[in-house]
């Protein structure tokens, strides 16, 4: 059965966007800065030097913003900044570099020499079992179709009772932009990302403890469809099903779906959706099964949670 993403090519449109995508990815900075605030309750219940954690991931770090915001919070922890593409990590070395050397001198010694740099894949982590306190991943894991693999993996590396914080965009997002390229093109341009239900029962299925999931919606505008394009492109979200139209769109299906996408048109600007799903959750103790009474111990009906909508 062919794969429904083809990482070879979420590598090269991030690799692409690595210039671009710290200007652009307003949206991104924003679910982080939500996530960011989630981690207060790392300390809940923690006493003395447990509430600093030892080692702290932030996997699909981009150019490194929350890696250097989850430095500055636990600034005697290990931070690693995972990335896929490998010119993100070097963008924010460059970034990092030139604000380091801004600082005073034992301060920029500290921030040139962390967080730590690791190119590598989040179906495949590079980590010893149970040597991560906190994981941290904002709007990364909507790349991957096999969630429950991956957080069996990312039970593997926690610590017991070590906590993991993650985003993911819900099925609807951009479902404007679906719509119109569905009136032009049989073929599918939008991912269909996986739905509340399907994430919460992908944490209980693997056995993650006490998850506590939100739904939030955020609304960008924008001139003209080109306008969304752009920005998509400069922040690596490109089409990256292997279902693909592998050569260009063409002028007359993208006029068509510019023009179904009119149809969408409200104050003169054209919305584009973007469904958020966040996550909190905590890895078991040692020896707790993966479900406890089969499939019953959690179910996430998606019509039961309540969507936060947000003036994007």
């Amino acid at each position: 059965m062919t794969a429904l993403f083809d990482p070879r090519q979420v590598r090269r449109a991030f690799s692409r966007a690595s210039a671009s995508y710290a200007d652009a990815a307003k949206l991104q900075r924003e679910v982080e800065s939500w996530l960011l605030e989630s981690l207060d309750y790392y300390a809940e219940g923690r006493e003395g030097d447990a509430q600093t954690p030892s080692l702290v991931v932030d996997l699909g770090c981009g150019p490194g913003h929350a890696s250097r915001a989850l430095q500055q919070r636990w600034p005697k922890a290990q931070v690693l900044a995972l990335d896929l593409a490998l010119p993100m990590l070097r963008q924010r070395d460059a970034e990092t570099s030139a604000f380091a050397r801004a600082l005073p001198g034992a301060l920029s010694r500290l921030l040139a020499r962390t967080p730590a740099r690791i190119c590598a894949d989040a179906r495949a982590l590079p980590l010893a079992d149970h040597s991560v306190d906190v994981l941290f991943s904002n709007l990364c894991l909507q790349w991957i179709e096999d969630l429950p693999a991956v957080f069996a993996g990312f039970r593997r590396v926690l610590k017991p009772g070590g906590m993991l914080v993650v985003s993911t965009f819900g099925p609807d997002t951009l479902y404007e932009l679906r719509g119109a390229f569905a009136q032009a093109d049989a073929v599918p341009h939008v991912s269909p990302f996986a739905s509340i239900a399907q994430f919460g029962d992908a944490l209980i299925a693997s056995g993650f403890r006490n998850p506590v999931l939100d739904r939030d919606e955020l609304t960008t505008r924008y001139a003209d469809l080109p306008a969304l394009m752009r920005e998509l492109r400069a922040i690596g979200a490109t089409n990256a099903l292997h279902a693909r139209r592998h050569t260009l769109t063409g002028k007359a299906r993208f006029a068509a779906a510019a023009n179904a996408y009119e149809t969408f048109r409200d104050n003169d600007r054209l919305p584009a959706t973007w469904e958020i799903i966040s996550a909190l959750a905590w890895a078991p103790e040692h020896g707790v099964p993966i479900r406890e009474s089969g499939e019953d111990v959690a179910r996430f009906p998606a019509s039961g949670i309540p969507v936060r909508r947000r003036v994007g």
